[in-house]
């Protein structure tokens, strides 16, 4: 199962293994078991300190757990964890053979502090870019916490299980039963939802923070660059980001942006974080804004009030918030959502395998959706608002020679119909004829482009009739020392590179203003006394 390349960098990590592991399988006669236990033996003969037991009672099967020599729990894998999860296979082994995880302290003491009966139940694709971190959380979870369970279930391999649970989108989560949660999550987010007392903590951390100079609120392309930039320049800067990297997590291929030949969004999103890290930035992850105080007096402090009631303060501040999916807004979308309507083709296209699909805009996403699904599903319909396609021409001819698509342009689409809890079918309007049409199907991918996360400055920083934030050719907006970049301002062209450019231009016209506003008296009386 695993080629010489991939057994040469899998014995070289087991050898950072400090104490003796046990794979325990619960197989049965199908094929998925065969590969299952030709994985396991292949990764036992790997290290002296890795065996294999079959003899596991579980009752899903094909699964195994990762013990401790002596001890029958653990991580239970009811998948073959190759592709995207190979790395979480990788960390799982190693975690549990002691080799220590690269998670702050405090947050691995939070972990052992969980007290209760934690039984997750976690649905992933092996092709979901979103999946291991959630993968990687649950199981340091389980190894750190005796009180913490958790299964990692692949969809393609229980399929009648997904069916049955109605499991339209990955990675889902359940916890004791319950739907816990669905999406990409991070480690700290999970345990900030367990951990009740969590965002009082965090606030009186927060409050506690000395003034920034420049505060960056947002952590995607242009959040980072801003913070790159503003660092460089000897200054005190934070970022508060709800989750860094932004949007470019749940990018799957990145192939234009200069420099970087190709790359994937999270690792694209991880090297952000990296290099921001690498200055003496104070980086506050997984922290919402909402609401901006503007400084009362020339020179004065800016005011940003955070979700769980914490007030940061900055001589200035660059919003650099992003946007996310747009809806479709009819009737079902928001009834059916993660029970057929999905917004990752290439997260959850795999649950629709030999299915009919339909996909809602023609733009490069939606066209991009398009392809990869049609290599998936049974069919897939295509409807765009517009009387033409508006992708790239490569992209539309390779839609076109495709046999499983129908495209259908100038068609508004009207309603998501469902049955049963899930989604059965698409109407939509011919707008030349005024014809209504009804495609039965059981999924629909909405790929419409963005809108920007901007609703908790209304009223105090200008917006378009689109909700981006205003901004001149310097980042300014109409709020002194405010400023913004990137996908939530009214630039043009949303693009990673576009939006790193502008952090960068931001953060020097933030530097700008710092430099000729007039020196305090106290501080002036500060220095001169110290």
């Amino acid at each position: 199962m695993l080629d010489t390349n991939l057994k040469t960098q899998l014995q070289a990590y087991l050898g950072k293994l400090q104490r003796p592991i046990r794979l325990i399988a619960s197989l049965d006669a199908s094929a998925g078991a065969a590969e299952m236990k030709e994985l396991l033996l292949e990764v036992a003969e790997l290290s002296d300190l890795v065996s294999f037991d079959e003899t596991g009672t579980d009752a899903r099967k094909p699964s195994f757990v990762i013990a401790r020599e002596g001890e029958t729990t653990g991580v239970r894998f009811a998948a073959i964890p190759l592709g995207h999860e190979f790395t979480s296979l990788v960390l799982a082994l190693l975690w549990t053979g002691g080799h220590p995880p690269k998670v702050e302290a405090a947050v691995i003491e939070q972990i052992k502090g969980l007290e209760g009966d934690f039984n997750f139940e976690m649905y992933m694709s092996l092709s979901c870019h979103n999946c291991p971190d959630v993968v990687q959380a649950l199981t340091l979870m389980s190894i750190l916490n005796p009180a913490v369970k958790a299964t990692v279930i692949d969809g393609g391999l229980y399929q009648a299980e997904v069916e049955e649970r109605q499991i339209l989108a990955v990675p889902m989560v359940f916890l004791n039963g319950e739907l816990f949660g669905s999406g990409r999550m991070l480690l700290e987010e999970i345990v900030a939802k367990l951990d009740v007392k969590s965002d009082e903590r965090e606030a009186a951390k927060l409050n506690a923070k000395d003034p920034y100079d420049v505060l960056i609120v947002g952590g995607g392309p242009a959040g980072a660059a801003a913070a790159v930039y503003a660092a460089r320049k000897g200054i005190r800067v934070g970022v508060a980001a709800e989750r860094f990297g932004g949007q470019t997590n749940d990018t799957m291929a990145i192939e234009n942006y200069i420099s970087v030949l190709e790359t994937d969004g999270p690792k694209f999103a991880a090297s952000l974080e990296a290099q921001v890290r690498h200055y003496d930035v104070d980086i506050m992850n997984l922290q919402r804004a909402s609401k901006i105080i503007p400084a009362t007096e020339t020179g004065g402090m800016v005011k940003v009030e955070m979700a769980n009631g914490a007030v940061l303060e900055a001589r200035s501040v660059i919003l650099c918030t992003g946007a996310r999916w747009r809806n479709v807004n009819v009737p079902g979308e928001e009834e059916f959502k993660n029970k057929g309507v999905a917004y990752c083709p290439h997260c959850d296209g795999p649950l629709f395998k030999g299915k009919d699909v339909a996909v809602i805009g023609g733009g490069n996403s939606g066209v991009e959706a398009a392809i990869d699904l049609a290599g998936i599903v049974k069919h897939v319909t295509l409807v765009e608002f517009a009387d033409a396609l508006k992708a790239d021409a490569v992209l539309v001819s390779k839609l076109k020679s495709l046999p499983n698509v129908t495209i259908n342009v100038n068609a508004q689409t009207t309603e998501i119909t469902g049955a049963g809890g899930k989604v059965n079918g698409m109407s939509f309007k011919d707008r030349v004829s005024g014809e209504v049409k009804h495609v039965a199907l059981e999924g629909v991918f909405v790929q419409i482009g963005l809108v920007p996360n901007t609703e908790w400055l209304k009223g105090t920083v200008d917006l378009s009739r689109y909700g981006e934030i205003e901004i001149d050719a310097k980042g300014h907006t109409n709020v002194p020392g405010v400023f913004a970049a990137g996908d939530c301002t009214t630039v043009p062209y949303k693009q990673i590179v576009i939006a790193a450019g502008d952090g960068s231009k931001a953060a020097l016209s933030a530097f700008d203003y710092l430099i000729r506003q007039p020196v305090v008296a106290a501080k002036v009386e500060e220095a001169v006394a110290a």
